[in-house]
């Protein structure tokens, strides 16, 4: 039985000509490449800081070329910048002035503890003061306005001093994250045991709580009464 002959390979299908990617495709690959790269740079800036980190590092993360960094962000800086944008939505998210104070922190917490990058981005920021972020972002003064409000509505005691609260909470909340040798030290776990967070979670609560109470009056002292010094009284 004769063969029909073909200018082509036997059985090879005809070539179908290559078809451009929809509009939307575009968009998809774009959103993609960008939250690729994002992802990548919170992970390289939160271990090595903005100085230590290489937009070529953080490309080859994301599997992209190193060209679209510039394309997407203007560059090193700007992707760093959405970053810092990305957090500062994300932490605004955690609770509004209306939540109570320690059910606030407690988020800011479980946050930091779920994903700690962020956190250790800004300690990077804190040790190292990159010369180029700073020329291009004068630090601004906290709007403590919102911590004020929560003293006059009494979730602070009247002697304390809102801006120190506010430090003291930022602290107990990046401690885990920025030096966990200490909590194995102290707890005898590492922060990411759920033990621990559920137990640290649970006393920060009961120590905000407390910051709501007034000391009790202190007696005033005696005439003539000098106080102590080194343990020992004076005459």
């Amino acid at each position: 039985m004769d063969q029909k002959k073909t200018d082509g390979k036997e059985g090879s299908a005809p070539r179908r000509p290559r078809r451009s990617p929809r509009p939307e495709d575009r968009v998809l690959d774009a959103e993609r490449s960008r939250r690729h790269l994002l992802e990548a740079a919170l992970d390289v800036f939160s271990l090595k800081g903005f100085d230590g980190a290489r937009v070529q590092e953080i490309a080859d993360r994301a599997g992209v070329n190193k060209q679209l960094i510039s394309y997407y962000f203007g560059g090193k800086l700007g992707l760093y910048r959405e970053l810092q944008k990305a957090w500062q939505e994300r932490e605004s998210s955690l609770g509004g002035p209306d939540l109570p104070l320690d059910e606030a922190v407690v988020r800011h917490l479980q946050e930091a503890l779920r994903d700690p990058r962020p956190m250790r981005l800004g300690l990077w920021r804190g040790l190292t003061n990159p010369s180029e972020l700073s020329a291009d972002e004068p630090e601004e003064r906290e709007d403590l306005s919102h911590t004020y409000a929560r003293r006059d509505r009494r979730e602070l005691a009247e002697d304390i001093d809102p801006a120190s609260a506010v430090l003291l909470l930022i602290g107990a909340v990046a401690a885990p994250v920025t030096m966990p040798q200490l909590v194995r030290r102290i707890f005898g776990v590492d922060p990411s045991d759920p033990g621990f967070q559920e137990q640290y979670a649970d006393q920060l609560r009961r120590m905000i709580r407390r910051l709501s109470l007034p000391l009790p009056d202190e007696p005033s002292p005696e005439p003539g009464s000098t106080g102590h010094r080194g343990g020992v009284e004076e005459s």
